[in-house]
């Protein structure tokens, strides 16, 4: 059975609840938030594909679409972005 719609209902959730919580002012969930719609918007892609997903990191997941797909240079300087930012933001001490 393929979820690959059922990976990106998930991501569209997920950015609802980043947006919301950008609006509140919570920048950490906004920031984690953003990265599980990405991971989760980038592995409904290879559902979609027949292909299957592992990890978290956005900038591995994207370098395995990318014979696949044509990939812009902004998609993968935000996929940058979103990685050095999903453990940082969940921790207070990471910054140290």
């Amino acid at each position: 059975m393929n979820r690959a719609r059922d990976w990106m209902r998930q991501a569209e959730r997920d950015l609802e609840h980043a947006q919301k919580s950008l609006e509140l002012g919570h920048w950490e969930w906004a920031c984690f938030a953003a990265h599980q719609a990405a991971e989760k918007a980038l592995k409904a892609v290879y559902f979609a594909l027949g292909a299957e997903a592992f990890g978290h990191a956005l900038t591995h997941l994207l370098a395995g679409l990318h014979e696949r797909l044509s990939l812009t240079p902004e998609l993968r300087r935000c996929a940058l972005v979103l990685d050095r930012l999903y453990i940082p933001t969940r921790y207070p001490d990471s910054w140290l």
